[in-house]
């Protein structure tokens, strides 16, 4: 199992802020933003550590190199930042045949449980896992994707930033994949906003094919570090520990 760590953004929203430092590097209770995943990796146990960069690369290579604790560490170049799918598809050579874990450089998760995600993913034979959190207020859901499912947690729906979320499951950037995944890219539909391929359609294609992807509760509290007055919060998670 890999890691893949996607931070090649440039964080618009947060302004001046990333103006000459990749928004990953931002510095959240004395360590980087990034360091929080990567310490999710080390934490399962992953075989290698995959970071794909863009925006200010150099910062992020110049700082933890070639390993990180006892885990190599390879990057992958993203010359345009055309969203997280396209980075996806850039670090297909690299990942190989493996299957991976997905996270964002830019989340920070209070209690989280990857290791526990991993066992599920290989003990159910699961094309994939959606790394969730359930969440008191629906509002924080337009952020990121919902997911609609049954009983069992398998995913039959997911709506990247729904008008109206149906539920209180918020998804995350914390999903784990068959390395096959690689094979519904080029079916993702591009959305129309953005003009870029989203994650929650790249698995709905996986999903309508047939596959097998369910939830999993990944840990007790979210956020993805997009905007300063998420910057500004951010401290309040920690509240959860």
């Amino acid at each position: 199992m890999k890691c893949l760590i996607l931070a090649g953004g440039r964080g618009k929203r947060l302004g001046e802020l990333c103006e000459n430092q990749n928004k990953c590097m931002l510095e959240i209770r004395g360590k980087p933003l990034i360091e929080y995943s990567l310490n999710c990796a080390i934490a399962a146990d992953v075989t290698e550590i995959i970071i794909v960069v863009g925006y200010k690369a150099e910062e992020i290579i110049n700082v933890y190199g070639n390993k990180y604790e006892n885990k190599q560490i390879k990057y992958v170049i993203q010359t345009e930042q055309k969203g997280l799918v396209h980075a996806i598809e850039c670090a297909q050579e690299t990942i190989g045949k493996d299957d991976f874990m997905l996270m964002l450089g830019d989340e920070l998760l209070i209690h989280p449980r990857h290791q526990s995600m991993i066992d599920t993913f290989q003990q159910e034979k699961l094309f994939g896992v959606c790394g969730v959190v359930n969440v008191k207020e629906k509002g924080l859901i337009k952020k990121t994707y919902s997911v609609i499912q049954a009983n069992d947690n398998r995913v039959y729906r997911l709506i990247e930033k729904p008008a109206k979320p149906m539920n209180s499951i918020m998804g995350t950037g914390n999903c784990i994949f068959k390395n096959s995944i690689f094979t519904y890219i080029p079916h993702t539909p591009i959305n129309q906003k953005r003009e870029e391929k989203e994650l929650p359609d790249l698995i709905q294609c996986a999903i309508d094919n047939g596959q097998v992807v369910k939830s999993f509760n990944i840990c007790d509290a979210y956020t993805n570090v997009n905007s300063k007055e998420e910057l500004k919060d951010v401290n309040s998670y920690f509240a959860h520990i």
